[in-house]
C-alpha cells in the first residue's frame, strides 16, 4: 500500500482513533518510524531548549535513559534518584518541583521494565499540571497492560511503541502532546529534524505523515488495536493483572523472592531474585537456548541478580504454566531445592 493513498489515510485515522482509546486521550498522536527510543529523544527536542532546566525521575535503566537523553541536549537536569525497585512518591515531586520552579519538564516512566515497577501517575500527574513544567511519561511498555488515564490525570506528553503491550515488533513509535505541550514546542529551538514533532501534529487532520511511515506495522496496528476493541481495554488490564499474580504466586511456590517492594509492583512484569549462588544470566540464557522460552535478565546493578518474566500483550495463562514448568527444571539443574510442579 503506498502511503499517500486514500486507502492509507484511512487506515491512518483508524489508527489514530484506536491509540487515542487506549491512551485515554483527546490528544493528537504522532506516528514515528522508530523505536521507543526515538520517540524518547523526539519528545526532549521537540519541547525544549538548549540549558532549560528539567526533572528527571531515575530509578532504573529507562529513567536513567530520559537523564542521558537530556544530557546529551545540553539539558540542566536535575534528578530524583530513587532505588531500584522502589517508586517516586508524589511528596517527593512536589519537593523537587518547588526547589526547581524553572523547570520545564518533569520526565517519568509509567512502568520501569528493568525493575518491574510501575509510577503512581494518577496521584502525580495533578501534581505536575498544577505546575508550570509539562509531564513527560515513558510508557512504552505499560501502553494497554496497566491503566493509563492520559487526559484524566493530566499527562501533557505520553510516549510508546509498538513491540511490548500492542503485540507488534518494534520499529513504530507513538508520541501524544496535550495543548499545552504543543504550545510549549512552539517555543523549543533544540536542533531537531525528523524528530521534529510539530511536523507530525501539524498533519494530524489530514491523516498523512512528513516522512514514510512504517507501512507494514501501521497496518498490522490496526489489527492490534482492533483486539482491544474487542476485548476492551479494562478486560485486558484486568486480564495482564491476574497474570501478574499467578506469576508471583508461582515464584513464590519455589522459593524466589520479588525485587520490586509491593506498593509499587508493575503488572506489566515481575522481576525475581535470582536464588543464592545462581547467576540469572545463565537462567535466562538455559531457558532461551534450550528450551526456546525468553525472560529477560538483570540490567546495570542488577546484572546477574534477577530475571524478569512478562505477562503483556499476547501472553495467557498456558504461555505462564510452560514457562514456569520450564523454569523448575532450569532452577533445579543449577542447584536450587524446590518441590515439582510446585509453580
Amino acid at each position: 500500500m503506498h502511503h499517500r493513498t486514500p486507502q492509507f489515510q484511512e487506515c491512518l485515522a483508524e489508527v489514530q482513533k484506536g491509540l487515542r482509546n487506549i491512551m485515554m486521550t483527546q490528544n493528537p498522536i504522532a506516528l514515528l518510524a522508530s523505536s521507543g527510543t526515538g520517540a524518547m529523544e523526539a519528545a526532549v527536542v521537540s519541547l525544549l531548549s538548549p540549558k532549560d532546566e528539567v526533572i528527571v525521575v531515575e530509578g532504573g535503566k529507562f529513567g536513567e535513559r530520559w537523564r542521558e537523553i537530556a544530557a546529551a541536549y545540553g539539558l540542566t537536569v536535575h534528578s530524583i534518584v530513587i532505588e531500584w525497585g522502589d517508586a517516586v512518591t508524589p511528596e517527593q515531586i512536589k519537593q523537587a518541583l518547588a526547589h526547581h520552579p524553572q523547570a520545564k519538564a518533569v520526565f517519568l516512566t509509567l512502568c520501569e521494565t528493568s525493575t518491574g515497577v510501575d509510577t503512581d501517575l494518577a496521584a502525580i500527574g495533578p501534581l505536575i499540571k498544577s505546575s508550570s513544567a509539562v509531564s513527560v511519561v515513558d510508557a512504552v511498555s505499560g501502553l494497554g497492560v496497566t491503566p493509563l488515564k492520559t487526559d484524566e490525570w493530566g499527562i501533557d506528553v505520553i510516549v510508546s511503541a509498538s513491540h511490548k503491550g500492542l503485540m507488534l515488533p518494534p520499529g513504530l513509535a507513538f508520541v501524544s502532546a496535550s495543548p499545552r505541550a504543543r504550545r510549549l514546542m512552539e517555543k523549543a529551538s533544540l536542533p531537531r529534524y525528523y524528530w521534529n514533532l510539530h511536523k507530525y501534529f501539524n498533519l494530524v487532520d489530514k491523516n498523512d505523515t512528513p516522512f514514510t511511515p512504517a507501512i507494514g506495522l501501521i497496518t498490522a496496528l490496526k489489527e492490534s488495536l482492533r483486539v482491544f476493541e474487542e476485548k476492551g481495554l479494562e478486560a485486558q488490564w484486568g486480564h495482564c493483572a491476574r497474570l501478574a499474580k499467578a506469576a508471583r504466586a508461582a515464584g513464590e511456590a519455589l522459593g524466589l523472592s520479588l525485587f520490586a517492594r509491593e506498593r509499587c509492583r508493575s503488572q506489566v512484569l515481575t522481576a525475581f531474585r535470582s536464588p543464592a549462588g545462581v547467576d540469572s544470566g545463565k537462567i535466562v540464557k538455559t531457558m532461551r537456548d534450550e528450551y526456546g522460552i525468553s525472560i529477560a535478565g538483570g540490567q546495570g546493578p542488577l546484572k546477574g541478580k534477577i530475571f524478569r518474566i512478562a505477562h503483556m500483550g499476547v501472553l495467557d495463562e498456558f504461555d505462564l504454566i510452560t514457562g514456569f514448568a520450564c523454569l523448575e527444571k532450569v532452577l533445579y539443574r543449577l542447584g536450587h531445592s524446590l518441590a515439582w510442579g510446585a509453580s
